[in-house]
């Protein structure tokens, strides 16, 4: 390739766009370089019917909008090693990966996505959106460097994969990938107005719902800065500023449970927010809200002892709502304690239907099959049968810290974040079915699923698994 050909694909234009009185950027650039060793082939476009993923998709975290994690399949009888990526990531992994048609999408601290062929594990392109924030940058914080952490969300009817990435200039930007080959067709700053970037972290997944993008935020670890839990949506279209949402709390409230954002049939959202401050004046702590498209606030629950959890630092929204089938909603959080509540009306301060314990402490993103929720706790996965005025423990595994389980057929897969590695249980009795070791794996990491197979990130490598 001649030097005067190579000049002109590096060089990108830049169409700056004024929109309703915002301004956003549109990166007309070419795809990012692959190396030698690996030919590009486009992955097929996602496979969509009305714009609704087809079933070997999961273009979202735990499958849909309402974050069920549930991969229809046959019985699984066996399982074994795929492939792994022949060679490392730029970065550590966070987020669930995501699949869509021949291709499985993984987003890394270094700010980097790559599209992989999902039954080779050969790479198909890679685009680097920028330089990551150092995290001795920050004023507190346990993620070096701190890039993509938040799961990404596909667009199945245009083939666009969303992902927020956090730049050097401490912004969060939100950028929409060509998914057939990494082209960055869009770009938007969606840092809310008035917050400190340097404070707010974008862990949850991004949503995609009522032709918006939802971007979730919380705070770092350490709880340090001026922030606040903030939910912005911006239009697909590129019509419109930024639409936000801020818990009403003097401080703190973050929404930073890995789920992120949990989307019902009629377009409400359902976030649920961290320990706020307050000690006498109820504030949004420790609560669940229920946001209309637009994010405008129309109900919320709290338990009877918000202001103890704000104390001590027990969040309730360690976990996303889990939505049910009838509309109802089942949270747990820190404290292992679980609340039902009713889709209809959340039911304020004290309100639920019912409440128990269930385990030692829940984190990350629940799985549901049917009115069974699986939750992830420090001291095991738990199996969670809830009828529309109660909810029991049917079963739970032996101990330890589980991250956020998915099910495909009859089994639910979950990561054990000690030791590193993917099991496999019967997800009808608890019984272990298979244990494959990872090597290393990030806090709140979780595996998806397409027909056939099961990938999960491990530090800075995916794998892949094969299902029969």
């Amino acid at each position: 390739m001649s030097d005067r050909r190579n000049i002109a694909l590096i060089v990108g234009i830049v169409v700056l766009v004024a929109v309703a009185g915002s301004v956003s950027y549109l990166l007309l650039s070419p795809r990012a370089s692959i190396p030698p060793s690996h030919s590009y082939v486009a992955p097929a476009l996602c496979p969509s019917s009305g714009g609704v993923p087809t079933a070997g998709n999961w273009t979202t975290y735990h499958r849909d909008g309402a974050r069920d994690g549930d991969q229809a399949a046959a019985p699984i009888t066996a399982a074994r090693t795929m492939w792994a990526a022949p060679s490392d990531l730029d970065g550590q992994v966070y987020a669930e990966p995501l699949i869509c048609g021949n291709a499985v999408f993984v987003a890394t601290e270094n700010d980097s996505v790559y599209a992989l062929n999902s039954s080779t594990g050969g790479l198909l392109w890679r685009t680097h959106l920028g330089a990551p924030v150092p995290g001795n940058s920050l004023p507190c914080g346990d993620i070096d460097p701190s890039g993509i952490t938040g799961t990404p969300v596909i667009d199945a009817a245009t083939g666009t994969l969303y992902v927020v990435a956090f730049l050097v200039t401490a912004q969060h930007v939100l950028f929409g990938l060509s998914v057939a080959n990494g082209t960055i067709r869009s770009q938007t700053v969606v840092d809310p107005v008035g917050a400190d970037p340097t404070a707010q972290q974008q862990r949850g997944s991004l949503a995609l719902a009522n032709g918006m993008v939802y971007v979730p935020y919380g705070g770092l670890d350490g709880d340090c800065g001026q922030y606040h839990g903030w939910v912005v949506g911006v239009r697909t279209d590129g019509t419109g500023g930024l639409f936000s949402y801020q818990v009403p709390t003097h401080r703190e409230g973050g929404i930073w449970s890995v789920a992120g954002i949990t989307v019902a049939a009629n377009g409400s959202l359902y976030v649920a927010t961290g320990n706020g401050d307050s000690t006498t004046t109820f504030d949004f702590g420790d609560s669940v809200i229920e946001l209309t498209p637009s994010l405008a606030e129309v109900d919320y629950f709290a338990p009877t002892n918000w202001a103890q959890l704000n104390v001590d630092d027990t969040d309730l929204g360690s976990v996303a709502p889990t939505l049910l089938p009838d509309g109802d909603l089942f949270q747990i959080g820190k404290a292992g304690v679980g609340y039902l509540l009713a889709g209809s009306h959340l039911g304020g301060i004290g309100g639920q239907l019912a409440e128990g314990s269930v385990c030692g402490g829940a984190y990350g993103g629940t799985a549901r099959s049917g009115q069974t929720v699986l939750v992830p706790c420090v001291d095991g996965l738990y199996d969670v049968a809830v009828s529309a005025s109660n909810f029991s423990v049917v079963w739970h595994t032996s101990s330890f810290d589980a991250g956020s389980p998915i099910v495909t057929g009859n089994v639910a897969w979950v990561l054990n974040i000690s030791t590193a590695d993917l099991l496999g249980f019967n997800v009808t009795t608890g019984t272990p079915l298979f244990s494959f070791p990872l090597g290393s794996v990030d806090h709140f990491c979780s595996p998806a699923a397409s027909s056939g197979a099961v990938f999960v990130a491990g530090g800075a490598q995916l794998a892949a698994f094969s299902l029969s």
